[in-house]
C-alpha cells in the first residue's frame, strides 16, 4: 500500500513542477519526537488550492494513530511511526475527492 501511495505522491509532485512552483512550494516529510511522522504539502498554485479537509482522526492502541487535514493552503498529516503509508493514502484520497465532480 505504501508503495502505491508513494508513487502517487511522486507523480502528483512531478505534475506540479513547472519551473516555478517547485522553487517556492513543495512537499515536506519530517519526523516527530513522540515518535512519528509529519507530512506537509503545499497546495498553492495547484488544482487543489482552496480544497478543504476536516481533520481526519484515527486513534489506535500503542503508537498507531493518524491525523490529516487541509486548510486549502496546505495538506497536513501527522501519524505514528508505522503509519506513514496511511497519511500518504489520506493525501491520495483527498486528491481524489477534491478533483471528483460533485454528485
Amino acid at each position: 500500500m505504501i508503495t502505491d501511495a508513494l508513487v502517487f505522491l511522486q507523480s502528483w509532485y512531478a505534475s506540479c513542477c513547472n519551473d516555478d512552483w517547485e522553487h517556492r512550494y513543495g512537499v515536506t516529510i519530517d519526523t516527530l519526537d513522540n515518535p512519528g511522522w509529519r507530512l506537509k504539502i503545499d497546495l498553492v498554485n495547484t488544482p487543489l488550492a482552496g480544497a478543504l479537509l476536516d481533520r481526519l482522526v484515527v486513534e489506535r492502541a500503542d503508537d498507531g494513530w493518524v491525523h490529516a487535514w487541509s486548510n486549502g493552503v496546505h495538506f497536513e498529516g501527522a501519524c505514528g511511526p508505522l503509519n506513514l503509508g496511511e497519511v500518504l493514502e489520506a493525501f491520495r484520497d483527498f486528491v481524489g475527492d477534491a478533483v471528483s465532480p460533485p454528485d
